[in-house]
């Protein structure tokens, strides 16, 4: 069947060969990296952070995800590794005096660079657009490029002047032997500061402990003695009040009460005494052999 009419079919159409590798345009794929949030895939604008690892991220995205993580979006496996807002940095940019937006060239008769970036290093003037290598540093977030740092060798940043270590540079979208890199420095900072923790919570521990036992022995004590001594002390009250004598001492500046013994039948018969005082209790009301008949001015009048 088929080759009809004369059709003469050629090799590549009957025998299939090895599949090609597709190729990955480079300029699509810097494009993405330097110009595009790893996250959200949208277009990166201010305020615009980095994590640990040199990946760009739109501030606003990240926060979204941090709020919620359930949520489904285009690329989670970017921001696994990021646990809050401590573990990203908001950068601080140098814009490019050269890029005019996006909608530069709206009717098609200008030459459009593709390669134009929105940012550049503001030491040496490298545009920001992945032929070149950058960095930032954690301390103050100021982005610079890797040949900036190489040739004025400073302590200090460029821009704002904070001072910085060879420990604080991040390489932007950098390889991946670059990113395993950084990735070791993460959990190894990660881990120095859990022992850091750690240590500050174990003497605290230890000088609370001993401090709460000592505390609570001299209170046992306080309590012991103030019980024995509370009969023979409540002889010597005048006209026995009905408020619960209370003696106080002292544990360390702070004062300690412990009232003295009685029974429940002692405490009902003096609060019966005390309310028998007042008009509201039952002996107090009168009887109808001693209400009157008419009204009067005195309600009490009989």
């Amino acid at each position: 069947m088929g080759c009809d009419g004369g059709t003469i079919p050629k090799r590549h159409e009957l025998v299939k060969g090895p599949k090609k590798v597709e190729k990955v345009d480079k300029n699509a794929e810097l494009a993405a990296k330097w110009k595009y949030c790893a996250l959200s895939q949208e277009k990166l604008r201010r305020p615009i952070v980095a994590c640990e690892l040199g990946r760009l991220y739109n501030k606003d995205a990240v926060i979204e995800y941090l709020l919620d993580k359930s949520a489904e979006r285009p690329n989670t496996d970017a921001v696994t590794h990021i646990r809050g807002t401590k573990d990203i940095k908001e950068l601080n940019l140098t814009d490019n005096p050269e890029w005019e937006g996006e909608r530069r060239n709206t009717k098609g008769d200008r030459y459009e660079d593709i390669h134009c970036g929105m940012f550049i290093c503001p030491v040496v003037g490298l545009e920001m657009n992945g032929k070149h290598r950058f960095c930032y540093l954690q301390t103050c977030g100021c982005v610079f490029s890797d040949r900036a740092l190489k040739e004025v060798k400073t302590e200090i940043c460029h821009k704002c002047g904070d001072p910085f270590q060879n420990t604080d540079i991040v390489v932007l979208n950098g390889t991946k032997e670059d990113v395993e890199k950084l990735r070791d420095k993460m959990e190894e900072r990660r881990a120095k500061a859990k022992t850091k923790k750690s240590k500050k919570s174990k003497p605290a521990e230890s000088v609370s402990a001993p401090s709460e036992a000592k505390g609570d022995t001299q209170v046992n004590e306080v309590q012991n003695g103030s019980l024995e001594n509370g009969d023979s002390s409540q002889s010597d009250q005048a006209g026995g009040s009905g408020a619960p004598r209370l003696s106080s001492s002292f544990n360390g500046g702070r004062p300690t009460l412990v009232a003295s013994k009685r029974s429940i039948q002692e405490m009902e018969e003096k609060s019966e005494a005390f309310k028998s005082i007042f008009t509201t209790h039952s002996s107090a009301k009168r009887t109808k052999d001693q209400t009157s008949n008419w009204v009067t001015h005195t309600p009490y009048h009989f």
